[in-house]
This record gives C-alpha cells, sequence and structure tokens, in this order.
C-alpha cells in the first residue's frame, strides 16, 4: 500500500510541473496581433495553428491525469479502498483523554487551590 501511495505522489508532482509548463508555453490571444507587426517567432515551432490544439490538448490530458491521481489519493488515504466502502470513523477509535477531578464551585477560591497538573516543591508555588 505505501508503494501505491508513493507511486501515486510522484505521478501528481509529474503531471502538475507538466501542467504548469505547459500553460507557460501558450501564448495568449493578445500574441497574435504582435506577430502581425513583424515579430514572426509565433508559429516557428509547431506551425501557425497547430500550437494551439497541441498545447490546450495536452493542457487537458494532463489536467485530467492530475485530477484523477488525486481523487484515488483521496481514496487510499481515507481508507475506503481497503474496507470496500465501510465508513470508518476515526473519533470513535480513540482513546478518550484522562478525567481530572476538579474541587466543587464553592469549596474553596481559585487563589488558595493549587494547579492538578504542577509539580509539588517547584519554587513559586506553595505546596500542601
Amino acid at each position: 500500500m505505501p508503494f501505491l501511495t508513493n507511486l501515486l505522489f510522484i505521478l501528481q508532482i509529474l503531471s502538475a510541473i507538466a501542467m504548469i509548463g505547459l500553460v507557460l508555453i501558450q501564448h495568449g490571444k493578445g500574441a497574435d496581433m504582435g506577430a502581425s507587426f513583424g515579430s514572426g517567432a509565433s508559429g516557428s515551432l509547431f506551425g501557425a495553428t497547430g500550437s494551439a490544439n497541441f498545447l490546450s490538448r495536452s493542457t487537458a490530458v494532463c489536467a485530467t491525469i492530475f485530477f484523477a491521481v488525486t481523487l484515488g489519493m483521496s481514496v487510499l488515504s481515507t481508507g475506503r479502498g481497503a474496507q470496500g466502502g465501510a465508513e470508518v470513523n476515526r473519533l470513535d477509535q480513540a482513546t478518550p483523554p484522562a478525567v481530572v477531578a476538579s474541587a466543587p464551585v464553592g469549596a474553596a477560591s481559585a487563589a488558595s487551590v493549587a494547579p492538578a497538573s504542577a509539580p509539588s516543591g517547584v519554587q513559586g508555588i506553595p505546596t500542601r
């Protein structure tokens, strides 16, 4: 199980980096305007219209992989994939905290009662 989680994590990181790179390579809608005034470098790699189709489809594939891997990691982390859909409540499995007994409200004033968690003999706190 940890092997599958690590593999999905690596695949998610690689797809995220690829998607970021593909988005940064794409040019905006205003980039064609600059090419018409003499830049001429807009269609040098993929052709005049091929870059938009190739890059946008590649970005869509990377985004689909990223979201599918994210969904798979969330299913594995909740434990529903291993237990066949049975809901597991982690709060019911936890041990309750220890209950500390306290004095009744009217028994003593707050200034005369030492804190229960303070060790005895600590300098500045009187021991009784």
